[in-house]
């Protein structure tokens, strides 16, 4: 499938519309996803996941993060498939692989499909814990489940999901994200508020199959 969305982006007092395609394909062995924002004079930058799907969800191989530069994130699991460490293109030092981890782009659908698959485990007010992997460093986010909300999108009306994670610290971001049951949790709409009040909101315009 392919998600389109409008983006506005709010940085450093000077606002600027933008566009955004999600492309997502699995079977039951693989998964890739693509995820390219393109910002006025600015340029494109694009995150990519691959790994495989397994009975847990997405078991990311590989996070790949590019803009001016690349960099990667590769999850090196034990060959019994418990432990093992997340390695940085970057030479920032490895640190170790936790159970459930996911990369900034696959935690997005890994979160619809824990959804999907037990509703009732995550009632309103829940918290969900992973561990998060950018290009750069691997840290335990806290999502909040935050109920249901209709929202009114380019694409349309949609019923979704809200979940939220809020800055643990000042220097933070926050991250609010709306996953839609009828597209399959996949994300239709998606806020990011930078400490220094930059902010993103990525909304759904369009969906395609592939």
């Amino acid at each position: 499938m392919r998600l389109q969305y409008d983006v506005r982006a709010e940085v450093q007092g000077l606002t600027a519309d933008a566009v955004a395609d999600l492309i997502w394909r699995h079977d039951d062995q693989a998964y890739s996803a693509r995820l390219d924002l393109t910002l006025p004079l600015v340029g494109t930058r694009t995150q990519t996941s691959v790994g495989r799907m397994t009975p847990e969800g997405l078991a990311p191989t590989r996070f790949t993060d590019r803009a001016r530069h690349e960099q990667t994130a590769d999850f090196e699991r034990a060959p019994d498939g418990v432990g093992g460490k997340i390695v940085f293109s970057a030479g920032t030092p490895a640190v170790p692989l936790l159970a459930g981890a996911q990369d900034r782009l696959s935690a997005f659908v890994q979160l619809g499909a824990m959804l999907a698959g037990a509703p009732g485990k995550y009632p309103v007010g829940a918290a969900i814990r992973l561990q998060i992997v950018g290009p750069r460093d691997a840290e335990t986010w806290l999502f909040r489940v935050d109920g249901m909300q209709r929202l009114r999108l380019p694409y349309g009306t949609l019923d979704t999901v809200k979940l939220t994670r809020n800055p643990p610290h000042p220097s933070d971001s926050k991250l609010e994200m709306w996953l839609a049951p009828s597209m399959g949790y996949l994300p239709v709409r998606i806020r990011l508020t930078q400490a220094n009040g930059d902010r993103f909101d990525q909304r759904l315009r369009a969906s395609e199959g592939l």
